[in-house]
Protein backbone atom coordinates (compact mmCIF):
# COMPACT_ATOMS: atom_id res chain seq x y z
CA UNK A 1 0.00 0.00 0.00
CA UNK A 2 0.92 3.02 -0.60
CA UNK A 3 2.53 5.70 2.10
CA UNK A 4 0.22 8.78 2.51
CA UNK A 5 1.55 11.97 3.61
CA UNK A 6 -0.21 14.72 5.40
CA UNK A 7 0.52 17.88 4.68
CA UNK A 8 -0.16 20.93 6.97
CA UNK A 9 -0.40 24.15 4.92
CA UNK A 10 -1.61 25.37 1.51
CA UNK A 11 0.88 28.42 0.55
CA UNK A 12 3.80 27.97 -1.47
CA UNK A 13 5.40 24.92 0.41
CA UNK A 14 2.82 22.64 0.89
CA UNK A 15 1.28 22.13 -2.66
CA UNK A 16 5.01 22.30 -4.10
CA UNK A 17 5.64 19.40 -1.12
CA UNK A 18 2.31 17.51 -2.52
CA UNK A 19 3.59 17.31 -6.01
CA UNK A 20 7.25 16.64 -5.29
CA UNK A 21 6.15 13.50 -2.89
CA UNK A 22 3.73 12.74 -5.42
CA UNK A 23 6.71 12.21 -7.69
CA UNK A 24 8.47 10.21 -5.32
CA UNK A 25 5.81 7.68 -5.07
CA UNK A 26 3.85 8.87 -2.01
CA UNK A 27 0.59 9.38 -1.59
CA UNK A 28 -0.81 12.85 -0.10
CA UNK A 29 -3.55 15.03 1.60
CA UNK A 30 -3.44 18.23 1.61
CA UNK A 31 -4.92 20.71 4.79
CA UNK A 32 -5.53 24.30 4.55
CA UNK A 33 -6.36 26.61 7.08
CA UNK A 34 -7.96 28.82 5.00
CA UNK A 35 -10.40 28.72 2.34
CA UNK A 36 -9.99 29.43 -1.38
CA UNK A 37 -11.20 33.33 -0.57
CA UNK A 38 -7.97 34.44 0.46
CA UNK A 39 -6.96 34.66 -3.79
CA UNK A 40 -5.32 37.42 -4.68
CA UNK A 41 -4.35 38.42 -1.57
CA UNK A 42 -1.09 40.28 -1.11
CA UNK A 43 1.68 41.71 -2.30
CA UNK A 44 4.49 40.04 -4.61
CA UNK A 45 7.51 38.02 -4.19
CA UNK A 46 10.86 36.60 -5.81
CA UNK A 47 11.60 33.38 -7.22
CA UNK A 48 15.34 33.29 -7.24
CA UNK A 49 16.99 31.16 -10.26
CA UNK A 50 17.90 28.58 -8.16
CA UNK A 51 14.13 28.21 -6.75
CA UNK A 52 12.91 28.21 -10.19
CA UNK A 53 15.65 25.53 -11.31
CA UNK A 54 14.18 23.64 -7.75
CA UNK A 55 10.67 23.77 -10.11
CA UNK A 56 12.19 22.69 -13.50
CA UNK A 57 12.99 19.05 -11.11
CA UNK A 58 8.83 18.77 -10.91
CA UNK A 59 8.09 19.88 -14.32
CA UNK A 60 6.84 23.52 -12.70
CA UNK A 61 8.80 26.09 -14.04
CA UNK A 62 7.11 26.78 -17.31
CA UNK A 63 3.98 27.13 -15.09
CA UNK A 64 5.12 30.01 -13.50
CA UNK A 65 7.42 31.23 -16.22
CA UNK A 66 4.79 33.18 -17.50
CA UNK A 67 3.43 34.77 -14.33
CA UNK A 68 4.50 38.45 -13.36
CA UNK A 69 8.26 39.42 -14.90
CA UNK A 70 12.02 38.36 -15.14
CA UNK A 71 13.86 40.76 -12.88
CA UNK A 72 17.31 39.83 -13.44
CA UNK A 73 18.93 43.06 -12.09
CA UNK A 74 18.69 45.61 -9.35
CA UNK A 75 20.11 49.22 -9.03
CA UNK A 76 20.22 51.18 -5.66
CA UNK A 77 20.23 54.83 -4.89
CA UNK A 78 20.60 56.64 -1.70
CA UNK A 79 18.58 59.57 -0.26
CA UNK A 80 19.81 62.13 -3.14
CA UNK A 81 19.36 59.56 -6.31
CA UNK A 82 22.89 58.87 -6.63
CA UNK A 83 23.44 55.48 -8.30
CA UNK A 84 25.65 53.27 -5.72
CA UNK A 85 25.29 49.62 -7.17
CA UNK A 86 24.17 47.49 -9.78
CA UNK A 87 23.49 44.25 -8.41
CA UNK A 88 22.92 40.72 -10.54
CA UNK A 89 19.79 38.94 -8.89
CA UNK A 90 18.60 36.58 -11.63
CA UNK A 91 15.61 36.00 -10.56
CA UNK A 92 11.36 36.17 -11.63
CA UNK A 93 9.31 38.44 -9.43
CA UNK A 94 5.57 37.83 -9.08
CA UNK A 95 2.34 38.43 -7.34
CA UNK A 96 2.05 35.92 -4.33
CA UNK A 97 -1.47 35.35 -5.00
CA UNK A 98 -1.13 34.31 -8.54
CA UNK A 99 1.98 31.69 -7.76
CA UNK A 100 -0.16 30.19 -5.24
CA UNK A 101 -3.28 30.20 -7.54
CA UNK A 102 -0.78 28.75 -10.22
CA UNK A 103 0.46 25.57 -7.77
CA UNK A 104 -2.69 25.40 -6.09
CA UNK A 105 -4.67 24.58 -9.26
CA UNK A 106 -1.41 22.34 -10.38
CA UNK A 107 -1.04 20.14 -7.50
CA UNK A 108 -5.17 19.70 -8.15
CA UNK A 109 -5.19 18.79 -11.70
CA UNK A 110 -2.13 15.96 -10.64
CA UNK A 111 -4.43 14.41 -8.48
CA UNK A 112 -3.37 16.28 -4.85
CA UNK A 113 -6.62 16.47 -2.64
CA UNK A 114 -6.80 19.36 -0.60
CA UNK A 115 -9.00 19.91 2.27
CA UNK A 116 -10.04 23.69 3.28
CA UNK A 117 -11.14 25.13 6.62
CA UNK A 118 -8.65 22.45 8.20
CA UNK A 119 -6.73 24.47 10.91
CA UNK A 120 -4.16 21.76 12.49
CA UNK A 121 -4.66 22.17 16.56
CA UNK A 122 -2.66 18.26 17.59
CA UNK A 123 -0.94 15.69 15.63
CA UNK A 124 0.22 12.27 17.73
CA UNK A 125 2.04 9.12 17.13
CA UNK A 126 -0.01 6.83 16.50
CA UNK A 127 -0.13 2.71 15.82
CA UNK A 128 3.42 3.15 13.69
CA UNK A 129 1.75 6.14 11.78
CA UNK A 130 0.37 9.67 12.95
CA UNK A 131 -2.82 11.67 13.49
CA UNK A 132 -3.76 15.13 12.85
CA UNK A 133 -6.50 16.90 14.51
CA UNK A 134 -8.23 20.02 13.56
CA UNK A 135 -9.92 22.76 14.83
CA UNK A 136 -13.52 21.56 13.59
CA UNK A 137 -13.09 18.05 15.81
CA UNK A 138 -11.80 16.12 12.62
CA UNK A 139 -8.79 13.62 12.35
CA UNK A 140 -7.07 12.62 9.80
CA UNK A 141 -4.44 9.39 9.48
CA UNK A 142 -1.25 8.95 7.76
CA UNK A 143 1.94 7.66 7.71
CA UNK A 144 3.59 10.79 8.56
CA UNK A 145 2.70 14.38 9.06
CA UNK A 146 4.86 17.51 6.77
CA UNK A 147 4.57 20.75 8.43
CA UNK A 148 4.54 23.11 5.45
CA UNK A 149 2.35 25.79 7.88
CA UNK A 150 4.72 28.89 7.81
CA UNK A 151 6.13 30.75 10.53
CA UNK A 152 3.11 30.56 12.98
CA UNK A 153 3.89 26.92 12.44
CA UNK A 154 1.60 24.42 14.58
CA UNK A 155 3.61 21.29 13.69
CA UNK A 156 6.87 23.04 14.77
CA UNK A 157 5.61 23.96 18.35
CA UNK A 158 4.07 20.14 18.40
CA UNK A 159 7.72 18.54 17.18
CA UNK A 160 9.08 20.96 19.71
CA UNK A 161 6.96 22.74 22.63
CA UNK A 162 10.29 24.76 23.05
CA UNK A 163 11.37 25.94 19.64
CA UNK A 164 12.16 29.13 19.06
CA UNK A 165 9.81 31.93 18.90
CA UNK A 166 10.77 34.17 15.46
CA UNK A 167 12.88 36.85 15.38
CA UNK A 168 11.85 40.33 15.03
CA UNK A 169 13.70 42.08 12.45
CA UNK A 170 13.14 46.23 13.02
CA UNK A 171 11.42 46.47 10.19
CA UNK A 172 7.79 47.00 9.03
CA UNK A 173 6.60 46.06 5.35
CA UNK A 174 3.69 47.55 3.69
CA UNK A 175 3.49 47.98 -0.43
CA UNK A 176 0.91 48.10 -3.45
CA UNK A 177 0.75 48.49 -6.82
CA UNK A 178 0.59 51.86 -8.12
CA UNK A 179 -1.16 52.73 -11.54
CA UNK A 180 -1.12 56.09 -14.15
CA UNK A 181 2.61 56.61 -13.05
CA UNK A 182 5.62 56.98 -14.64
CA UNK A 183 9.24 56.65 -12.12
CA UNK A 184 12.17 56.71 -14.04
CA UNK A 185 13.53 53.36 -15.06
CA UNK A 186 13.37 50.07 -17.26
CA UNK A 187 10.85 47.14 -17.08
CA UNK A 188 11.59 44.64 -15.35
CA UNK A 189 14.60 46.66 -13.10
CA UNK A 190 14.34 46.42 -9.37
CA UNK A 191 15.11 49.75 -7.87
CA UNK A 192 16.21 50.02 -4.35
CA UNK A 193 15.90 53.57 -2.69
CA UNK A 194 17.79 54.17 0.82
CA UNK A 195 15.50 56.79 2.41
CA UNK A 196 16.69 58.76 4.96
CA UNK A 197 13.90 57.23 7.28
CA UNK A 198 12.26 54.88 5.07
CA UNK A 199 13.69 51.97 2.41
CA UNK A 200 11.91 51.62 -0.95
CA UNK A 201 11.77 49.36 -3.41
CA UNK A 202 10.02 49.31 -7.18
CA UNK A 203 9.36 47.29 -9.86
CA UNK A 204 8.02 48.76 -13.50
CA UNK A 205 5.92 45.99 -14.82
CA UNK A 206 6.26 46.00 -18.90
CA UNK A 207 1.95 47.05 -18.79
CA UNK A 208 3.22 50.13 -17.27
CA UNK A 209 2.02 48.95 -13.38
CA UNK A 210 4.14 49.92 -10.75
CA UNK A 211 5.10 47.11 -8.41
CA UNK A 212 6.25 48.73 -4.95
CA UNK A 213 7.10 48.13 -1.54
CA UNK A 214 8.60 49.66 1.75
CA UNK A 215 9.95 48.83 5.18
CA UNK A 216 10.29 51.62 7.77
CA UNK A 217 12.02 51.01 11.09
CA UNK A 218 10.17 49.67 13.83
CA UNK A 219 13.19 48.67 16.18
CA UNK A 220 10.29 47.72 18.68
CA UNK A 221 8.28 44.72 18.39
CA UNK A 222 5.18 46.78 16.63
CA UNK A 223 1.64 46.33 18.02
CA UNK A 224 -1.49 46.48 16.15
CA UNK A 225 -2.18 50.39 16.17
CA UNK A 226 1.74 50.50 15.18
CA UNK A 227 0.88 48.64 12.25
CA UNK A 228 -2.56 50.60 11.97
CA UNK A 229 -0.55 53.99 11.82
CA UNK A 230 1.05 52.94 8.42
CA UNK A 231 -1.07 55.23 6.63
CA UNK A 232 0.14 56.34 2.91
CA UNK A 233 0.27 59.99 4.33
CA UNK A 234 2.32 58.64 7.05
CA UNK A 235 4.55 56.64 4.44
CA UNK A 236 4.56 59.93 2.63
CA UNK A 237 5.93 62.03 4.97
CA UNK A 238 8.68 59.50 5.50
CA UNK A 239 10.46 60.82 2.45
CA UNK A 240 9.66 64.16 2.22
CA UNK A 241 13.53 65.29 2.29
CA UNK A 242 14.28 62.45 -0.15
CA UNK A 243 15.10 62.62 -3.70
CA UNK A 244 13.35 59.95 -5.99
CA UNK A 245 9.58 58.98 -6.94
CA UNK A 246 8.88 57.16 -3.69
CA UNK A 247 5.62 59.53 -2.85
CA UNK A 248 4.30 59.96 -5.95
CA UNK A 249 4.22 56.28 -6.40
CA UNK A 250 2.16 56.02 -3.21
CA UNK A 251 -0.15 58.70 -4.16
CA UNK A 252 -0.89 56.79 -6.97
CA UNK A 253 -1.97 53.70 -5.05
CA UNK A 254 -5.51 52.74 -5.21
CA UNK A 255 -5.02 50.63 -2.02
CA UNK A 256 -1.96 50.29 0.10
CA UNK A 257 -1.68 47.22 1.91
CA UNK A 258 -1.74 47.21 5.37
CA UNK A 259 1.55 47.01 7.08
CA UNK A 260 2.99 43.65 8.63
CA UNK A 261 5.79 43.08 10.87
CA UNK A 262 9.05 41.11 9.60
CA UNK A 263 10.22 38.06 11.13
CA UNK A 264 12.91 35.44 10.64
CA UNK A 265 14.20 32.45 12.57
CA UNK A 266 17.89 31.82 12.55
CA UNK A 267 17.79 28.25 13.88
CA UNK A 268 15.16 25.87 14.75
CA UNK A 269 17.06 22.91 16.65
CA UNK A 270 14.47 19.88 15.96
CA UNK A 271 12.99 19.64 12.48
CA UNK A 272 11.44 16.41 13.06
CA UNK A 273 10.49 13.64 15.62
CA UNK A 274 10.00 9.82 14.72
CA UNK A 275 7.09 10.70 11.93
CA UNK A 276 6.84 14.15 11.77
CA UNK A 277 8.64 17.03 9.76
CA UNK A 278 8.78 20.74 9.02
CA UNK A 279 9.79 22.43 5.44
CA UNK A 280 9.69 26.17 4.42
CA UNK A 281 9.25 28.76 6.74
CA UNK A 282 8.44 26.66 9.66
CA UNK A 283 11.87 25.21 9.84
CA UNK A 284 13.89 28.64 8.58
CA UNK A 285 12.04 31.66 7.66
CA UNK A 286 14.26 34.27 6.27
CA UNK A 287 13.82 37.59 6.26
CA UNK A 288 12.40 39.16 2.75
CA UNK A 289 15.60 41.24 2.15
CA UNK A 290 16.79 37.82 1.29
CA UNK A 291 14.88 37.17 -1.92
CA UNK A 292 14.99 33.89 -1.06
CA UNK A 293 12.10 32.36 1.23
CA UNK A 294 10.47 31.22 -1.80
CA UNK A 295 13.08 29.17 -2.85
CA UNK A 296 14.16 27.97 -0.20
CA UNK A 297 10.70 26.36 0.59
CA UNK A 298 10.61 24.80 -2.86
CA UNK A 299 14.16 23.52 -2.25
CA UNK A 300 12.96 21.92 0.79
CA UNK A 301 10.30 20.26 -1.27
CA UNK A 302 12.15 18.56 -3.61
CA UNK A 303 14.84 17.45 -1.31
CA UNK A 304 12.42 16.33 1.06
CA UNK A 305 10.51 13.93 -1.57
CA UNK A 306 14.16 12.80 -2.80
CA UNK A 307 15.04 11.40 0.73
CA UNK A 308 11.27 10.02 1.59
CA UNK A 309 12.20 8.40 -1.64
CA UNK A 310 15.29 7.04 -0.73
CA UNK A 311 15.44 5.80 3.41
CA UNK A 312 12.24 5.46 5.56
CA UNK A 313 11.39 8.37 7.82
CA UNK A 314 13.02 8.63 11.16
CA UNK A 315 15.94 8.34 8.32
CA UNK A 316 14.84 9.86 5.62
CA UNK A 317 14.05 13.46 7.82
CA UNK A 318 17.69 13.13 9.26
CA UNK A 319 19.14 13.28 5.51
CA UNK A 320 17.14 15.80 4.55
CA UNK A 321 18.10 17.79 7.48
CA UNK A 322 21.55 17.09 6.78
CA UNK A 323 21.38 17.92 3.15
CA UNK A 324 19.40 21.40 3.77
CA UNK A 325 20.17 22.97 7.27
CA UNK A 326 23.65 24.42 6.82
CA UNK A 327 22.55 26.36 3.25
CA UNK A 328 19.13 27.67 4.48
CA UNK A 329 20.58 28.88 7.92
CA UNK A 330 23.16 30.11 5.33
CA UNK A 331 20.53 32.24 3.57
CA UNK A 332 18.87 33.62 6.77
CA UNK A 333 21.95 35.19 7.98
CA UNK A 334 22.57 36.55 4.15
CA UNK A 335 18.84 37.96 4.82
CA UNK A 336 19.63 39.86 8.28
CA UNK A 337 23.02 41.20 6.80
CA UNK A 338 20.83 42.85 3.73
CA UNK A 339 17.94 44.29 6.29
CA UNK A 340 20.26 45.33 8.91
CA UNK A 341 21.60 47.82 5.94
CA UNK A 342 17.92 49.45 5.49
CA UNK A 343 17.65 51.64 8.69
CA UNK A 344 21.69 52.60 9.63
CA UNK A 345 21.00 55.62 10.80
CA UNK A 346 22.57 59.04 9.13
CA UNK A 347 26.37 58.15 10.13
CA UNK A 348 25.68 54.42 9.51
CA UNK A 349 23.96 56.04 5.48
CA UNK A 350 27.42 57.96 5.32
CA UNK A 351 29.48 54.95 5.66
CA UNK A 352 27.80 52.49 3.80
CA UNK A 353 27.46 55.34 0.50
CA UNK A 354 30.77 55.28 0.85
CA UNK A 355 31.50 51.76 1.09
CA UNK A 356 28.60 49.92 -0.74
CA UNK A 357 30.22 49.99 -4.25
CA UNK A 358 33.47 48.82 -3.46
CA UNK A 359 31.33 46.00 -1.65
CA UNK A 360 29.34 45.16 -4.40
CA UNK A 361 32.00 45.53 -6.77
CA UNK A 362 34.08 43.12 -5.00
CA UNK A 363 31.15 40.23 -4.92
CA UNK A 364 30.09 40.44 -8.17
CA UNK A 365 33.78 39.99 -9.74
CA UNK A 366 34.13 37.16 -7.02
CA UNK A 367 30.93 36.04 -7.86
CA UNK A 368 30.38 36.12 -4.32
CA UNK A 369 26.43 35.02 -3.59
CA UNK A 370 27.03 32.07 -7.07
CA UNK A 371 26.56 29.31 -3.62
CA UNK A 372 22.79 31.26 -3.34
CA UNK A 373 21.31 31.65 -7.21
CA UNK A 374 23.90 28.57 -8.60
CA UNK A 375 22.53 26.10 -6.62
CA UNK A 376 21.04 22.79 -8.34
CA UNK A 377 18.85 20.17 -7.13
CA UNK A 378 19.42 16.50 -9.10
CA UNK A 379 16.64 14.30 -8.65
CA UNK A 380 18.21 10.97 -9.78
CA UNK A 381 20.65 11.28 -7.93
CA UNK A 382 20.37 9.36 -4.55
CA UNK A 383 20.84 10.87 -1.12
CA UNK A 384 22.89 9.47 1.82
CA UNK A 385 22.51 9.88 5.08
Amino acid sequence: MTKQALIIGGGIAGPVTAMALRKAGLGVRLFEAYDRSSDGVGAFLTLAENGLEALRVLDLRDLVIGLGMDTPEGVIVNAKGRELAVTRQPSRTLRRGDLYGALRDEAARRGVTVEYGKRLTEAAVVSGGVQARFEDGTTADGALLIGADGLRSRTRRIIDPGAPRPRHLGLLNTGGFAEGVRPPGRPGVSYFVFGRQCFFGYLIHPDGEVWWFANPASPKEPTAADLAAVTPAALIDLFRDDEGPMRDIIAATPRMLPAWNTYDLPTVPTWSNSHMVIVGDAAHATSPSSGQGASMAIEDAVVLAKCLRDHEPPEAFAAYEHIRRGRVERVVAQGKRNGDGKAPGPFGALVRDLILPVVLRQVARRGALSWMYDHRITWDEATIH
